[in-house]
């Protein structure tokens, strides 16, 4: 059967898989619940809102030939503190069953999995879960020792070097891959002025609707936004702080972040990420992850060897951060309002480069 497989955090159907996927194995495991509504919190989160959630992760969906809809989704969870990667939340509704959409969905998974140059993947599943195991034993998957002690919960991995091989020879055959749907470069001090009224004006903006907590309270007028984005371009201008914006498709703003740098003289060698922003309708494809590497990676190139930043405790952002290699320094209660003017906690981050 032909299955369509594509990551995407934000489609409209992901929500009902992952709910279908928690009730389901709330009553396999005693705990049954007639709600998403009802499920313990952590849970409940995934189902609500995915796009936050694994804002850090790969969210795979499956949609069979002839279908509108994906009908099976798959996580790849980042690698977080040295640990391998971790599949979890696979799901196919049950009318779309026996017809290998489980399968495509782990083969698409360990091949992103093998090209980010993991050694390993991991995954646990119950023990009653049979077909799932024999899936899971089929494509190399062995038992190993237990990370988590619930009972009738089975630890599995599977070494990557085969699947690396795989993803190898699939690359070279490949003439071409696939197109980037945002372009990210650098902007100019120039170009900042050029887009401060309007695109990065509305990034600002529509980042304070969502309820980040980014140095403004709501409602934000566009004058405002972009009056502080032509004080960035002054700053760019005198080599204080780069700009990297993400263009989609249609040539509009979808993502920027900016990198201060260190002006003191025995603060040189650091630099800050700050203003991490995407729009809410670009979410989803990993755009965050892709513009909070090209500051490291400019940073470490013009001999800055340590990063700071803050955001919001608890925030999707900080999942982002952690996924990303990221060490959190601390956290300061009160610290910063929120856009309704809640006085909430911020995290501090640093990471060092090199």
């Amino acid at each position: 059967m032909n299955v369509t497989i594509e990551e995407n955090r934000s489609h409209p159907r992901l929500p009902d898989l992952l709910g279908a996927y928690h009730l389901v194995n709330q009553a396999e495991k005693g705990n049954a619940v007639t709600a998403v509504a009802e499920l313990p919190a952590v849970y409940r989160g995934e189902a609500e809102d995915p796009a936050a959630v694994f804002t850090a992760d790969t969210v795979l969906l499956a949609t069979p030939a002839g279908d509108d809809l994906p009908a099976g989704c798959v996580v790849l969870k980042a690698p977080r503190e040295g640990r391998a990667p971790e599949i979890k939340r696979l799901w196919v509704a049950p009318e779309a069953r026996r017809k290998g959409i489980a399968k495509a969905l782990m083969a698409e998974a360990l091949r992103r999995a093998a090209a980010s140059g993991a050694a390993a993947v991991r995954l646990t599943v119950w023990n009653w879960r049979e077909e799932p195991l024999a899936l899971y034993r089929s494509l190399g998957f062995e038992t190993v020792a237990s990370w988590d002690e619930r009972p009738d919960l089975l630890c599995l991995e599977k070494t990557m070097e085969g699947e690396r091989e795989k993803a190898g020879e699939k690359a070279r055959e490949e003439t071409a891959g696939p197109v980037e749907a945002d372009r990210v470069e650098r902007l100019t001090p120039d170009e900042v002025r050029a887009h401060a009224s309007a695109g990065l004006a509305a990034l600002l903006v529509d980042a304070v609707e969502g309820g980040a907590s980014v140095g403004f309270l709501a409602p934000l007028a566009a004058r405002e936004a972009a009056a502080w984005w032509s004080r960035v371009a002054d700053e760019a201008a005198e080599g204080a702080r780069d700009v990297w914006a993400a263009h989609g498709p249609d040539g509009g703003l979808t993502g920027v972040v900016t990198l201060v740098r260190g002006t003191t003289a025995n603060g040189r060698h650091r630099g800050e990420i700050a203003r991490l922003l995407v729009h809410r309708s670009a979410r989803g494809r990993g755009l965050g992850y892709r513009l909070l590497a090209t500051a490291e990676a400019h940073a470490a190139a013009t001999g800055l060897t340590l990063l700071v930043l803050d955001t919001r405790t608890d925030s999707p952002a900080e999942r982002l951060y952690r996924g990303a290699g990221w060490t959190a320094a601390g956290t300061i209660p009160d610290y910063a309002a929120d856009p309704a003017g809640v006085p909430r906690a911020t995290t501090l981050y640093y990471k060092r480069l090199g």
